[in-house]
């Protein structure tokens, strides 16, 4: 059913792309915007994973430097009946991880050294497992696409306001006002609901390939209490990575509703433990 969904929500923010190239633009602006949408997510494909992790400054790391973690990616990996992905240490203080990559054969993992130093290792290992999720579930791309199209909504937007749009619009430059105000704001909400939907099928994933949903339960309980309370400033200055996080990052995020790119924690929590009582686990955590 998130399958069918996120297919259902990418369409649709394919075809608000190409309506707002079409109403800017006419039948001339609807080929443009095909052809932007189709170079942009070609570069995102590509390079996505390498532009990211430069811009949290990741270092690789192998068994030689960080063999604890490596280790412990492997053999969640083998869990997950995935090929070993890269392994990556950002140095930021703020507990947090984040998957990125292609395809599971090119695939990467982040985590903060904020998160090795706050987290025990059971919990660690339910927030790498529920990464591998993301990377089994091929959200990585999905969401780079996603966020592509979703910036060149914007762009697209401004670029008509700054021009003035087309006589295709029947609204004339009232109507590229509007959809300079509306079009990325509906680009937006469609994003945010297909990062919320793969958030918690990559939870019920991730508990289940390291096979304790309470280990995942309080890794995003401490994880968000601490990242209320420690900034990550590359995540500041970039907002629209935010949602590659395990938690949102950002400080600037009041409200658990309609804008924002993660579902609420204390529901996500509440999912897990119900998934440890279907796997006859107890709800409570150990200790």
């Amino acid at each position: 059913m998130n399958s069918l969904r996120t297919g259902v929500l990418l369409a649709g923010l394919t075809g608000l792309f190409l309506a707002v190239g079409f109403m800017l633009g006419g039948e001339a602006g609807l080929v443009i915007a095909f052809g932007v949408a189709l170079a942009m997510n070609a570069f995102a494909y590509w390079n996505s994973d390498k532009l990211v992790l430069r811009m949290y400054g990741a270092r690789e790391v192998g068994e030689g430097d960080a063999p604890t973690l490596v280790r412990l990616v492997r053999q969640l990996a083998e869990q997950a009946e995935l090929p070993m992905p890269k392994v990556y240490v950002m140095e930021n203080d703020q507990p947090n991880a984040f998957a990125t990559g292609r395809n599971p054969d090119n695939a990467a993992v982040a985590v903060t050294q904020g998160l090795l130093g706050r987290l025990s290792q059971e919990e660690t290992a339910g927030v790498l497992a529920h990464e591998l999720a993301h990377i089994k579930n091929r959200d990585t791309l999905t969401m780079t696409v996603t966020a592509t199209l979703a910036g060149a909504i914007s762009m697209l937007a401004n670029f008509g306001l700054f021009f003035g749009g087309s006589r295709n619009n029947p609204l004339g430059f009232v109507g590229v006002l509007l959809i300079a105000i509306l079009a990325p704001m509906a680009a937006m909400l469609v994003q945010m609901a297909i990062s919320r939907a793969r958030e918690y099928e990559a939870d019920r994933i991730g508990a289940e390939i390291c096979g304790r949903p309470l280990w995942l339960a309080t890794a995003l309980e401490k994880i968000a209490g601490a990242a209320k309370a420690i900034d990550n400033q590359p995540a500041e200055r970039n907002p629209a990575t935010a949602h590659l996080f395990i938690i949102n990052p950002l400080h600037a995020h009041k409200v658990d509703g309609l804008f924002t790119t993660h579902p609420s924690t204390a529901e996500r929590v509440a999912r897990l433990r119900r998934q440890a009582v279907e796997m006859g686990q107890s709800p409570r955590p150990w200790g």
